[in-house]
């Protein structure tokens, strides 16, 4: 009799077991269910994500697809490490054309947005969408759960587009012998895109590379994305930077770097080592184009490319840039590679007779104008001094007195206190 009990109650217990069992099955069904409904039907997408252990990452789904980068990625690489997945989600959402849908990679917005602007800043070949998009956040979780990216580029319109980049910016590299330094490469693609593309604030798909490379007006973010996107093209390093100007508005632009393979004295084995030295620059192709050179005055500047933007250092950008805190930049110190040195116009202190000497060259050589660099503001000044207070322009000025058979000269100038410039122009 007792054991026919004992049999009952364990029978009523395992029934017991079994419906409080179906009970939480259903409970957290429902309860999956009413999150889904609160966050966008995506949790349980989740869910099943997270369970699986996440063995097949965005990284490697890249690679699988074909979306792997050839590009060095500088905003990757200064992203915090838990960004990573983050930044490889949105990558093969965009690279597959998907505009909207479940976001899986648990971040919240403010983390979702640093991706998102890393992998538009990394990648200018996406030019299909800009820099706004939508996102839905879990109410419980507080992490993104569903995008929908801002997209200026119809689906079936962006490979035929694609073709026409590609052509365009291979249109700029044919003209630029194969043997060309990086230095050389990056100052013939600088000079290109000024002579190609106009400044207009009111320009078509401004913020993206077609603005330039196709329709060739454009500001600053699609002149610097187009710069960007030919020099990858091109296996050249390049990033684009946003900041504000000084008494001005939001501007972006560029920083590049030029590695230069160097002998040591050191040798393996008998055999010279060696030694790559690299520097980085920044480069603002917008403020190289003649539109801002316009701020000079009516010298000639329609013909008058700025290449004091071309290579130049943080300290000569930054009196006039402000670039923001939104990736770590490195220090770009080196002149290496300034034009005015380059190119013979660069003088590190001021000497009268080394002065006059350029100037009557330049009128001898039937120039247009001459132009000066400094390598301090004393020698600026007293050059200043000399050139426009004193006599050290006479000689040139009698001079193409009498090859134009003329009683008087005029001639204008304009300095630029930032970089120690001086140009004069001959009439």
């Amino acid at each position: 009799m007792e054991s026919a009990q004992n049999g009952s109650r364990i029978r009523r217990w395992l029934r017991g077991v079994f419906f409080l069992a179906i009970y939480c099955i259903v409970f957290c069904m429902a309860a999956v269910f009413c999150i889904g409904m609160v966050t966008g039907g995506s949790v349980v997408t989740r869910v099943k994500y997270e369970l699986t252990g996440n063995e097949e990452t965005w990284e490697s789904l890249a690679l699988e697809e074909g979306f792997a980068s050839s590009v060095e990625e500088y905003y990757y690489n200064n992203l915090p490490e838990e960004l990573h997945e983050a930044y490889r989600e949105i990558y093969v959402h965009l690279m597959r054309n998907e505009d909207a849908g479940d976001f899986l990679t648990a971040v919240s917005a403010e983390a979702f947005w640093q991706a998102y602007y890393a992998v538009l800043a990394d990648h200018p070949e996406i030019f299909w969408t800009d820099t706004s998009a939508q996102v839905e956040e879990s109410a419980l979780t507080g992490t993104v759960v569903s995008y929908h990216f801002d997209v200026t580029v119809e689906a079936d319109e962006r490979d035929a587009m694609r073709s026409e980049l590609e052509a365009a910016a291979d249109t700029c590299i044919a003209q630029i012998p194969s043997d060309a330094s990086d230095y050389e490469k990056i100052k013939a693609v600088y000079e290109y895109i000024i002579d190609t593309t106009e400044y207009d604030a009111d320009s078509t798909d401004s913020q993206n590379i077609q603005s330039a490379l196709l329709y060739h007006t454009s500001v600053c973010a699609g002149y610097s994305r187009a710069f960007q996107y030919i020099l990858h093209r091109m296996g050249l390093f390049c990033t684009y930077v946003t900041g504000t100007i000084i008494n001005g508005g939001d501007h972006g632009w560029n920083m590049v770097r030029i590695t230069e393979a160097e002998q040591s004295e050191e040798t393996l084995a008998g055999v010279p080592a060696v030694a790559a030295d690299e520097e980085y620059y920044y480069v603002d192709v917008t403020w190289g184009d003649p539109v801002f050179a316009g701020n000079i005055g009516d010298y000639d500047t329609e013909n008058t490319i700025n290449y004091n933007y071309l290579c130049c250092t943080g300290e000569d950008l930054f009196k006039t840039h402000i670039p923001d805190d939104s990736i770590p930049l490195p220090e770009c110190t080196s002149d290496a590679y300034d034009y005015y040195k380059l190119n013979g116009y660069y003088y590190e202190s001021f000497d009268w007779d080394t002065v006059y000497q350029a100037l009557m060259e330049s009128v001898w050589a039937d120039e247009t104008r001459i132009v000066m660099k400094f390598g301090n503001e004393e020698a600026y000044e007293a050059a200043q001094s000399a050139l426009f207070e004193q006599d050290l322009l006479n000689d040139a000025g009698q001079y193409l007195m009498r090859q134009n058979g003329v009683t008087t000269w005029n001639y204008r100038y304009h300095t630029d206190d930032n970089f120690y410039l001086i140009t004069i122009y001959w009439s």
